[in-house]
Formats: C-alpha cells, structure tokens, sequence
C-alpha cells in the first residue's frame, strides 16, 4: 500500500479532534469534530454539536445553557437536558438533525441571526440567538415556533424542530427560534426582533408575510400569546402585523386584551404545572370577546408533550394547522 493511499485511509475513516470554529469556548470537554454523515440514536450528542455543517450554532441543537451534556450522553438519552419536557422521542430528534445535515449538505442555509454584529457586540446577550429555517414552498405563509423550558432552557430539539419541520412537510415555511433565556420580556424581544428580520428578508427567504402563525409550549407559548396581544411593536420590533394566529401548547399564560388574533390551545388533563382550568378561562374570556378560538384537552397527558407521538394528543397538530389554515386570507 502506498503511503498516499494509507494517508486518504486515515483521513477518511479517523474523525479529526478539534472543537468546530467558536464552539470551542462552550462546548467544555467536547474536543472531537464528528466526521459522520448521518445521525442514529447512538451519536453521541457533542458530536452533533461540533459537526462541521453545524459551525457556529451547534450549541442552539439542544438546551446547553442549562446543562452540557457528557462525553458519552448519546441522543436516545437526551431527556436529562429537558427536565420540564415528556413524551421525548428519539426518531424525532434523529430525523430533525438529519434533515439539517441534508440542507447543509445541499448548501442552503440553515440558521440566520437576527441582530446585527453591532447590535452583538453592543449587547453580548443577543450572540445567543437565532432562527433556524426549515424550508417549505416558495411563496407561502410563515410560521415561527417558540420552544419552552421556563425561560432557563430552550428545548428546540423536542418543542419547536419537530414543529417546525412537520408545518415544512405540509408546505410551508417555518422557523424555530433560539431566544435568550432569564423571563418572559427578554424572550419577546428577540421573538419581535425575529419576525421584524423575517418581514425585512422575506424576498430572499421566500416567504409569505400575510397571516403568519406564532406556534410556542409552555414559556413558549407565553411568547407566542404576547406578541398576539400587543404586536410586535410593543417589544422594541418593527411595526408590523400581529400574527392571523396563535398557537398555544399547556401554558398558564393569563394576560390578554380582548383584541387578540385567533387562538388556538392544547393541553393535557393531568399536567402538573400548567392547569388545563387555566388555560380554559383564558380561551373562555378570549371567545366571549368575538376572538375564534379552539380548545382542546387531551386526557392522560402532562406537561411538555411535544408533538405527543404514542399519546392522546397525536393529531394536534393537523387540527392546529386547519385552524390557521381557516385564517390564511386567499
């Protein structure tokens, strides 16, 4: 065997070590570069974060700013992250990282700031933000979903890509945001400065801006339920339409005007931090007032149930997605 060909065997078979580009001052005792092409429930969750195709962002994947995973924490072993998520499921999450390596790997970009750099380095917070882009037909409406986790963790990998990536199956364009964490007002900011960016870009995304959607769970769906209240403007973002829906997953969010764009609200009868009794008022109130609204209560559920595959709440989604469709003016 000639030295030449040894060499391209162990460039290609030996994963290089390094940490990826600025990864390397968060990612503590991640010192390997994935060489993989494709995930499996077995890919250790570093390897993920520092994939080349992921430069930059890897650590918006999963909730790093509330715990980094070990060396050996693979993805079938992710629930450790969510710790006010249930109902985790792995395919999910192994088909979502996929996806983005198969966009990355067709050259479309995957992940967009929504500050500036000057706005960045004004304000050091906002580098921990973003959108990620899960692409569906040229030319149609826009949805963004907000991931919860208490406002101390963004749970992205099991709240908003899964979300994201099924609206993109049906066609349209959606996005889940990276947002920083520490409450309610800091989270809408960036979700107002998020879809301020969308608006500002929609010609080269693609996209149409006529009755978006806001989709969010839990601190999430808070989000979503303030910028339908109050508009984008209110939170330092451009003047812009509210959202033509909301779409709420298991919150105890109470606030509202009586003026709100339709919403729509999911939760499960036993869920220990969001009382479903809440929620229901809120719709209630917001039905009373002339809003259309839809409520729907899945029994033997808790919190934080995702897409709920396997659960009573399977198809909520499809019926979120109808009642949207029902605002979307031709």
């Amino acid at each position: 065997m000639s030295i030449l060909l040894f060499c391209l065997l162990v460039l290609f078979i030996i994963p290089v070590s390094g940490c990826v580009g600025n990864e390397s001052s968060n990612m503590g005792r991640a010192d390997m570069t994935a060489s993989f092409t494709r995930v499996t429930d077995e890919t250790a969750v570093l390897e993920v974060i520092n994939h080349p195709a992921f430069e930059g962002f890897g650590r918006f994947l999963f909730p790093t700013e509330y715990r980094m995973p070990g060396t050996d924490m693979k993805l079938n072993n992710i629930g450790s992250l969510l710790p006010y998520h249930r109902n985790i499921n792995t395919e999910t999450s192994v088909e979502v990282l996929n996806y983005m390596l198969n966009e990355a790997g067709k050259g479309e970009t995957i992940f967009y700031d929504i500050y500036t750099a000057e706005e960045k380095q004004s304000n050091p917070s906002k580098k921990n933000t973003g959108l990620f882009f899960f692409r569906g037909k040229p030319g149609e409406p826009f949805a963004v979903v907000c991931a919860g986790g208490g406002f101390s963790y963004v749970g992205s990998i099991h709240e908003s890509f899964p979300h994201a990536l099924e609206l993109s199956k049906k066609g349209y364009n959606a996005f889940a945001i990276q947002y920083r964490t520490g409450g309610a007002e800091l989270a809408c900011e960036d979700l107002a400065a998020a879809i301020s960016f969308i608006f500002r870009n929609a010609e080269t995304l693609k996209v149409n801006t006529k009755d978006y959607s806001l989709w969010g769970g839990s601190a999430g769906a808070r989000m979503a339920a303030y910028i339908g209240s109050y508009g984008p403007a209110a939170f330092g973002g451009d003047n812009l339409p509210r959202p033509g829906a909301v779409i709420m997953q298991y919150t105890g969010h109470s606030d509202y005007t009586g003026n709100e764009p339709p919403n729509f609200a999911v939760i499960g009868e036993n869920d220990g931090i969001a009382s479903w009794r809440t929620m229901e008022r809120r719709i209630n109130a917001l039905k009373d007032a002339g809003v259309d609204t839809e409520f729907h209560i899945y029994p033997n559920l808790g919190h934080g149930f995702g897409l709920g595959i396997g659960t009573s709440a399977e198809e909520w989604l499809d019926k979120a997605v109808r009642f949207w469709e029902k605002h979307i003016l031709p």
